[in-house]
């Protein structure tokens, strides 16, 4: 089966949303369990294949600030959302600051007394996202500061890190909006961490991508848009373009690179083109007899490298489950997820204000 069809009719739109949402977490809790192992540690805690399955960890696994920030993302859009759907004008930019300094504050790090204290919103009453699980120091300092950062005056200038990426998928799960409006969104949102061009298109092309698959383009169209796209703005980050294209390129070989191979092509996945790139070719290397094979398949070659395991698997899971919906996901994977009331519960307060 290619990943541009479906084996039954396609999955609803609501279906795609938790899809995609259940399968970053999904993505992002196996890769947290080995997320800076190299291969060779990887193999030879798990085999040669190896991991590959929940049922291979002790105790299972958590996820990581990968689906922290993710879903303080879909909080902050929901805010704004909820404003407009009430005839009053928000600032979205202002509305996602607000939501990751309330992230912030769930990793035990000072809201800095500069920054406006935010009010506290469901999301920020669940326990499950109370712990600190490796953030990324671009996000905790750029969030620290207490200025918000924008394109004209970022934070972070010089920082690419993939974090910008890991958590941009809900952007591209708004409906009946424009490729220009997931486009700022995204890179306005990236730029209140990282100020590099390419942490700001990087987490657009992964939006864009996520925007065209919900509209029923297969993976390797979407990504195609996406990358047409980002490549027209007049930002320009020529790494970005390099790495999708070698990405879509390899996935067209027919054969699955081997880890060391991979890494080589496309980079360890720690900046923000190159988690995408991963990500991305994961889901285009891979097909199985069914949705579900092909996520495992997929989260497989995205987890097994030396490079950052969590963020390239969250990425190919939040494609994979935008593509399928939830017939994707494994019955027994989502068994041992972390916290899946929570992440469904924002899948739905995200439905609720795009689709009533």
């Amino acid at each position: 089966m290619s990943v541009e069809a479906f084996p039954s009719a396609p999955p609803s739109f609501e279906s795609r949303v938790h899809g995609c949402l259940l399968g970053g977490a999904l993505g992002d809790s196996l890769g947290y369990a080995v997320e800076f192992d190299g291969i060779d540690a990887i193999r030879e805690r798990f085999g040669a294949a190896g991991l590959t399955s929940f049922g291979q960890l002790d105790g299972g696994s958590h996820f990581s600030d990968d689906t922290q920030m993710t879903l303080y993302t879909v909080d902050g859009l929901v805010e704004a959302l909820e404003w407009a759907n009430d005839g009053v004008a928000a600032d979205e930019l202002a509305c996602l600051w607000l939501a990751y300094l309330r992230w912030l504050a769930t990793q035990d790090v000072p809201v800095p007394v500069s920054a406006p204290v935010p009010q506290p919103r469901w999301i920020d009453a669940q326990d499950v996202l109370r712990h600190r699980r490796a953030p990324g120091n671009g996000c905790l300092s750029g969030l620290s500061g207490g200025t918000m950062g924008t394109v004209g005056r970022p934070v972070n200038p010089e920082s690419k890190g993939c974090g910008t990426v890991m958590r941009s998928a809900p952007f591209g799960l708004i409906p009946h909006i424009s490729r220009e409006a997931v486009y700022k969104l995204s890179s306005d949102a990236a730029s209140l961490t990282h100020g590099h061009p390419s942490a700001r298109l990087s987490a657009a092309a992964f939006s864009l991508l996520i925007h065209h698959v919900i509209a029923g383009s297969g993976v390797r169209e979407a990504a195609s848009e996406a990358l047409s796209y980002v490549s027209g703005v007049p930002t320009k980050a020529p790494e970005l373009p390099e790495r999708l294209e070698a990405a879509l390129a390899l996935s067209a070989a027919g054969t699955v690179l081997a880890p060391e191979e991979l890494t080589a092509a496309l980079g360890d996945g720690w900046v923000a083109e190159e988690a995408l790139a991963v990500g991305l070719y994961a889901v285009l290397s891979t097909e199985g007899a069914s949705p579900a094979e092909h996520f495992r398949k997929a989260i497989g070659v995205a987890v097994n490298h030396s490079g950052d395991s969590d963020s390239t698997a969250s990425i190919a899971g939040n494609i994979l489950g935008a593509l399928y919906g939830e017939e994707a996901l494994p019955a027994d994977w989502l068994q041992a997820l972390e916290g899946p009331e929570v992440i469904r519960g924002m899948a739905e307060r995200l439905l609720a204000v795009t689709t009533g």
